[in-house]
């Protein structure tokens, strides 16, 4: 069966396989408690707004903390971190379901847990989410990607009934129980992972270094930076129809906690089965077009939920906002994975959820102001225009990337050179200098290839940037730019990949020099002290040293 459904050849891989499963039982859980935490401040609060908050107090950590999750997953053993995660999580639930059951919970005091709940998550996402590309080929990533969506939303189909139906016989108090419970799966899986140890033999980048190093490789990629746009769009405006359906339960259609748990459900299993369309789609649209389909439909979901007064059409049209959810949030995701190598990809996953969750919770607290003044049915048709608004970004300079296939692996090609003067790893700043011989009829060529590179070495670190050409000879043009030291001069280097070098490899086909272009590094030293590394001692063993 694998072999012959592509979307599921990433089960061909055993950790994956593994890890799925105990995530399927842990996000079983997270539903479960989900339902338990919105019903019970329904029952505790009759202000609209702090219903709509429970989902801001999840997503609010994400957007606040990925950006340092982020980092940490691309400079820290990734399955550590995660469990790391996931025991705090399991701390706080349990700490939850024991003030519910004292009877001590309050509505801010549910929000706190909620939002410790979202920290940890935050903690454990990008780390998760990269990890995946540890786990199997780059061939089969965006179908594990689109798996774990599936898997999630799996347990969104039958994990709020199931919720709803445990809340109205039981109480909150078992939803919460379970959940700290399901964490336990999890955690026992990632125990007895044992990933390959890292090749590296460079230290971690410092959390403010590596941090700095995401956002630039943000800011020069524009591509990455219209998926981070559209991501935000879509969580503000589609988190609408999650965020206010304990109100649609309540107010519109009258019903209690199981019949919000089958709603929910019905959106969860929509989900599931956009999961499975989502590679046919990927196949015969472009991204643009997914993501504007997935807008258009959210909102006319959005539009039947504010008008239906009958449940199953309301349970119909969750199933299309749910199908909309995941197609459109697993292209985004894989659309950025695809797009960043390996030793960002971490950062960049944080960031897309930064844009997306802060999306979410931001639309979550302005949806429930708005149902709180206007009621949650002129909520959601004003969130409806919004979702059109979205798809009509598309038509501009906002239209999506297409889904190219780079190969964006380290070249390893680079080797630390021989040096006459005996440096340390922290020994700077260095200047690299390149020397080319360019004739006239190559110069407009040339310059179209400086200005890739100038992009391509500012995103992965390089500083100060520049090229001359000489006036007495106009064939000769130099390259320069600055790195701080010498340890991120070799951290740079070792950033390049193969689709970075197609970039040089058509610049050095331009020179027209005898002898390949000319490579010059130095070191900037200044005047009026002794300089620290004026002796030649030969090259310094950088990796011992630091």
């Amino acid at each position: 069966m694998i072999e012959r459904l592509p979307t599921l050849a990433p089960f061909r891989h055993r950790t994956f396989r593994s890890v799925w499963i105990a995530s399927l039982v842990t996000n079983f859980g997270s539903l479960i408690q989900t339902v338990g935490a919105a019903w019970m401040m329904t029952l505790i609060s009759t202000s609209a707004d702090l219903v709509a908050l429970v989902q801001s107090s999840t997503a609010l950590p994400i957007m606040l903390f990925s950006l340092i999750s982020g980092a940490i997953a691309d400079n820290f053993n990734r399955r550590r971190v995660m469990l790391v995660a996931q025991s705090f999580m399991l701390v706080v639930s349990v700490a939850l379901a024991l003030t519910a059951w004292t009877g001590l919970m309050t509505p801010w005091l549910l929000l706190t847990f909620t939002f410790l709940i979202g920290c940890g998550a935050a903690l454990n996402n990008p780390s998760w989410q990269a990890s995946v590309g540890d786990m199997v080929p780059r061939a089969d990533l965006p179908a594990a990607v689109a798996l774990n969506s599936m898997g999630f939303n799996l347990t969104r189909s039958v994990g709020p009934a199931i919720g709803g139906a445990i809340v109205a016989a039981f109480g909150a108090v078992a939803a919460f129980a379970i959940n700290a419970v399901s964490y336990l799966t999890l955690i026992f899986v990632l125990l007895r992972w044992k990933p390959p140890a890292s090749t590296s033999t460079l230290p971690p980048e410092p959390l403010g270094l590596a941090i700095i190093s995401g956002l630039r490789y943000m800011a020069m990629s524009p591509n990455i930076e219209k998926v981070l746009l559209r991501g935000f769009v879509f969580g503000f405006a589609v988190i609408s129809v999650v965020a206010l359906l304990p109100l649609v339960t309540r107010d519109l259609l009258g019903g209690g906690a199981l019949l919000y748990g089958v709603l929910f459900g019905a959106f969860g299993a929509g989900a599931v089965g956009g999961a499975f369309v989502s590679g046919t789609l990927r196949q015969r649209l472009s991204t643009e077009w997914i993501a504007r389909l997935s807008f258009t439909s959210f909102a006319l979901s959005a539009l039947i939920i504010a008008l239906s007064p009958w449940p199953w059409l309301t349970f119909t049209a969750l199933m299309v906002g749910g199908a909309c959810w995941v197609i459109a949030l697993s292209m985004f995701n894989i659309t950025v994975q695809m797009s960043t190598p390996r030793w960002v990809v971490g950062r960049a996953l944080s960031l897309y959820q930064m844009a997306t969750f802060g999306g979410m919770a931001l639309g979550s607290w302005i949806w429930g102001l708005a149902a709180e003044a206007y009621g949650p049915d002129t909520a959601l048709q004003l969130a409806a225009l919004v979702m059109i608004g979205g798809a009509l970004l598309g038509l501009g300079r906002f239209a999506l990337p297409a889904l190219a296939s780079l190969n964006l692996d380290p070249l390893n090609r680079w080797r630390e050179p021989h040096l006459e003067l005996d440096i340390t790893p922290r020994s700077g700043p260095v200047k690299i200098m390149i020397e080319y011989e360019i004739d006239e009829k190559d110069t407009r060529e040339f310059l179209e290839m400086m200005a890739e590179r100038r992009r391509i070495r500012k995103r992965d670190g390089a500083r100060r940037w520049s090229l001359t050409r000489d006036l007495e000879h106009p064939r000769h043009w130099i390259e320069a730019y600055h790195l701080p030291t010498w340890m991120e001069y070799v951290r740079y280097n070792l950033r390049l990949t193969h689709a970075d070098a197609i970039v040089g490899e058509q610049i050095r086909k331009l020179h027209a020099g005898e002898n390949p272009p000319i490579v010059r590094r130095m070191i900037e030293r200044p005047t009026g002290r002794h300089p620290l590394d004026g002796q030649p001692k030969g090259m310094a063993d950088l990796h011992q040293q630091s």
